[in-house]
């Protein structure tokens, strides 16, 4: 099974997170929340749903996870601003491991500098900046790149997401 990172701040979209994240487990996988300090808590923006940080920033390694997720909300936002998340995320789609955004998730990806010549989707107000970025927006519950990158758009898309992330962590 995966051990799936989950870069995770204050504001996230709550359903976005514990969505995917209880798919993720019940399917088997390892879910570590990685944030700024290993034990602190964020919030949700709408249901403040509250999130104990498994693993800070500064302690986490690509190498040791399998794939990576990123929920939205404002924390993509907000993580973009620290040149570790971006570092971290990179080095994801650096090695091809499987990387899940949603709504405003593919941020980081954009700061990251990783979404060029890539199919994408995302929140309606994200698409030019992921255009300018480079990526083919595609307006689609969920988008599949090279049977690595899955993006979709709002928590609506959250079941086509879910089970688009599962087929490829069972390769």
């Amino acid at each position: 099974m995966a051990k799936i990172a989950t870069v995770l701040g204050d504001m996230f979209e709550d359903s976005e997170y514990m969505k995917p994240a209880t798919a993720y487990k019940e399917a088997g996988h390892e879910v570590e929340v990685i944030g700024a300090e290993t034990g602190s808590e964020v919030t949700g923006m709408k249901e403040n749903t509250k999130v104990k940080i498994d693993k800070a920033i500064d302690d986490a390694k690509s190498s040791d996870y399998d794939a990576l997720f990123i929920p939205g909300g404002f924390s993509p936002d907000i993580l973009r601003a620290d040149d570790r998340f971006v570092k971290f995320v990179k080095e994801f789609m650096d090695a091809d491991k499987p990387v899940f955004a949603i709504c405003h998730g593919p941020q980081l990806l954009i700061t990251a500098k990783t979404l060029e010549g890539r199919d994408a989707t995302g929140y309606t107000s994200i698409r030019v900046d992921m255009e300018y970025a480079g990526a083919k927006y595609a307006d689609k519950e969920v988008v599949v790149c090279q049977n690595q990158l899955v993006t979709s758009r709002t928590p609506d898309d959250i079941p086509a997401f879910n089970r688009e992330s599962l087929k490829i962590l069972e390769k």
